[in-house]
């Protein structure tokens, strides 16, 4: 299988470390990437002088190296970056490596992306238009062959437990006009592919959270979970997935309850994320369901606080790898 790509994130934050200690973890054994980023970057992140990573032309080449060498398809930054000082400079290389791998998935050269974090704001100030790393791959796919439901749809999974969102970052004061029976089944219905295609769970069970506390109380505590999630999950059913819901969110997570299920649906942000960074806070999985190729993040951000320091642990990073390869398996199998 051809290796994975790794987009490098945002240069000031803690992406160059924790790559190359993914890498330092890996190189013995596996899965394989190269990284789209800047090479100079990275080599001051190794703490061991450039010996350590090596400029490559394929992705192929790559991995012929990778034992030996961080391997880097090299696409420099216009001036340097301060470790924990983030810029706006920044940003036209940033955007470049994420459309580069993406570029490498769709054509095959890879088997799938794993992206480091970038940071909004400096992004923002560049004119970036997107409200993330999700939404922008969505964009980047839009065009490519897809069969199945489409996302971009947004998975995080530790052992034990998998949610995906119905809206991301969104306020709270805005999430109960956003919520519709058509988003919510979409979301369901990629989600169960998802479970399928790239988990190898022939019949997935879904749990729906419900919106409001216990979920709604028959409407009585606001009327989103009976006029809208209620006849999403009806829908679901009548296209075959075995859904449930609206489920209380407080009574969703617990060990019982997440055996019963293989995903949760949930509303907004922190209802999907709280749980799982609960579980396991070091070794969470941002996934992107519902794209033509394989996408896998770390679940967690830039980091500048401790950016340069030595101190970020490659935990989530390392198991983002691995279940970037899995699924590219699975998927090819």
């Amino acid at each position: 299988m051809s290796p994975l790509a790794l987009t490098l994130g945002d240069p000031a934050g803690i992406g160059p470390e924790i790559v190359f200690k993914a890498w330092s973890q890996l190189r013995a054994s596996g899965p394989a990437f190269v990284v789209v980023g800047d090479f100079q970057a990275l080599a001051s992140a190794s703490g061991s002088g450039m010996h350590m990573v090596r400029r490559v032309t394929t992705p192929k080449q790559g991995a012929e190296v990778f034992s030996q060498v961080l391997p880097v398809l090299d696409i420099p930054l216009r001036s340097p970056v301060v470790a924990g000082q983030p810029s706006s400079a920044a940003a036209p290389a940033i955007i470049r490596w994420i459309e580069t791998g993406v570029g490498l998935a769709l054509s095959g050269a890879v088997s799938g992306l794993v992206t480091a974090p970038i940071a909004k704001a400096p992004l923002y100030e560049a004119g970036f238009q997107f409200p993330g790393h999700t939404e922008f791959l969505g964009e980047l796919t839009a065009s490519a062959n897809y069969q199945g439901a489409r996302g971009p749809i947004m998975m995080l999974a530790v052992e034990g437990l998998r949610t995906t969102l119905v809206t991301v970052h969104e306020p709270l004061s805005k999430v109960g006009g956003l919520l519709s029976v058509d988003k919510i089944v979409n979301a369901g219905m990629v989600t169960a592919q998802a479970l399928r295609s790239d988990f190898g769970i022939e019949a997935p069970r879904l749990a729906v959270a419900g919106f409001n506390p216990h979920a709604g109380e028959d409407g009585s505590i606001g009327r989103e979970d009976v006029e809208i999630i209620a006849p999403a999950v009806a829908a679901l059913r009548e296209l075959g997935i075995d859904a449930k819901g609206p489920t209380p969110a407080d009574s969703l997570f617990h060990e019982a309850a997440r055996a019963k299920f293989d995903a949760v649906v949930c509303m907004y942000h922190d209802q999907a994320l709280i749980p799982v960074k609960m579980l396991d806070f070091w070794g969470g999985v941002n996934l992107t369901l519902g794209l033509p190729i394989v996408r896998t993040s770390p679940d967690h951000g830039t980091a500048f606080d401790i950016a340069g320091r030595g101190l970020a642990r490659p935990d989530s990073l390392v198991a983002a790898i691995r279940m970037a390869h899995d699924i590219a398996g699975r998927r090819a199998a």
